[in-house]
């Protein structure tokens, strides 16, 4: 079977070039984040991160920056009124415009419009450089136990999650799973309200398993995946994921299956200092 062309860093630049061209050419308009993913050839799940990745920030505060760029350059090289500047950049009324200025920029757009010599400071962009261990694994089918937590990511309470599969464990006198719990991130951040974050914390088991009150059993079934294995606090992943997604994928050549990330975790972070937690890190691909 021939494969398609393979996808490279200046594919997906492509594609992120594409989005950005169309935001400039219509920042006067609605822009739909759906019309957006479609152009931009990314299913909608990868689409958030990819653009994040790329562009350093959010595709939702990409645009609210770029807006806010354009009108103040019309606010510095044009005579404009301000009413007019804010609807040509999409903004309702000139109190929008202004309110996100004052965000972005600290003075009003008025302000600025007197004050030639106000220099506006872009927010730096820092890419760490990243060592990463990667290779492309075939994962074979796996049964799992696993307990549904919604909201916000860095909230859960895991290792408690994690300890109740463990009970069920001991109480069903069921064999013992894989000790490196498993967790499945169904959302983005980026796009889906924090309460509303699906993770499922999974113990992988090593036979079917009947599922009892919130305790539910499925098998995850086998696929490619790029594996990425971090070494480091849990704080900065996402940071490791902003660089896997701008810099290591394009690299491997990866095309990305429209599936949810997953991570394991390969060390006790009740024991371990926080430098020293390993994670691996299981992104879906062709």
């Amino acid at each position: 079977m021939e494969h398609s062309k393979k996808t490279t860093r200046e594919e997906y630049q492509k594609c992120v070039n594409a989005v950005v061209d169309y935001i400039n050419l219509h920042l006067g308009e609605e822009i739909d984040l759906k019309s957006l993913a479609k152009i931009s050839h990314f299913s909608p799940f990868y689409f958030h991160r990819i653009m994040k990745a790329f562009l350093g920030e959010p595709i939702g505060t990409f645009i609210v920056r770029t807006r806010t760029e354009a009108a103040a350059r019309l606010l510095r090289y044009s005579d404009l009124p301000i009413a007019d500047i804010a609807y040509r950049i999409g903004y309702s009324s000139p109190s929008s415009l202004s309110k996100i200025f004052k965000q972005f920029y600290g003075i009003s757009p008025i302000e600025y419009r007197n004050n030639k010599k106000f220099v506006i400071m872009k927010p730096a962009i820092i890419r760490p450089n990243l060592e990463l261990k990667k290779e492309i694994r075939e994962v074979p089918a796996r049964n799992v136990i696993y307990i549904r937590l919604f909201g916000d990511y860095k909230l859960n309470d895991y290792g408690g999650t994690w300890m109740r599969l463990f009970q069920f464990i001991k109480e069903e006198k069921l064999p013992m799973g894989d000790m490196s719990p498993y967790c499945i991130y169904h959302d983005d951040p980026k796009v889906t309200p924090a309460d509303k974050l699906r993770t499922d914390v999974c113990m992988v088991m090593p036979a079917t398993i009947t599922p009892k009150s919130d305790i539910g059993f499925k098998q995850l079934p086998a696929g490619r995946y790029a594996v990425f294995t971090y070494k480091g606090s849990y704080e900065h992943l996402q940071s490791v994921y902003d660089t896997i997604y701008s810099k290591f994928l394009p690299e491997m050549e990866c095309t990305l299956r429209d599936e949810p990330s997953a991570e394991r975790y390969l060390n006790d972070p009740c024991e371990t200092k926080p430098e020293d937690l390993l994670t691996e890190i299981y992104i879906p691909v062709e």
